[in-house]
């Protein structure tokens, strides 16, 4: 049983390996983004959705006309260029929550800064380019 136990604790552990990056000008790698296998950092290529919700993952209220969005490992706090490559239009968004949890895409943005893109909520989704923005 003893040895069932290490083998399953291993293949977990093996399953759910993740890279840090530490953050510039030092800090805790608490507040450092998690960067999966394969993610380049400082840039994200996938789709782009819009979403309404009522609470995020940094506490603060949902407001559907600031420039926020979701992302998975970016910092929370932090800014990132949102480019929609049909459109080439871009908007900076504050990372205030977590998400998207839908296969393929990496950023949920809300309908304010969508819309600065060109994305519309009938469209529901686009591709785009995440980039990591200083201050």
């Amino acid at each position: 049983m003893g040895s069932v136990l290490r083998m399953l604790a291993g293949g977990m552990v093996s399953g759910m390996v993740v890279a840090c990056q530490a953050p510039k000008g030092g800090g805790s790698l608490a507040d450092a983004p998690v960067m999966r296998s394969g993610e380049v950092s400082g840039v994200h290529h996938g789709i782009a959705s819009v979403y309404t919700d009522r609470r995020t993952a940094s506490g603060e209220r949902f407001s559907a006309g600031a420039l926020t969005a979701a992302h998975k490992t970016l910092p929370l706090g932090s800014k990132a260029k949102v480019t929609h490559l049909g459109t080439g239009r871009s908007v900076v968004v504050r990372i205030n929550d977590r998400g998207p949890y839908v296969k393929g895409r990496v950023i949920d943005l809300t309908p304010a800064a969508a819309s600065k893109i060109g994305l519309t909520k009938s469209q529901g989704i686009a591709k785009v380019r995440v980039e990591s923005v200083e201050g």
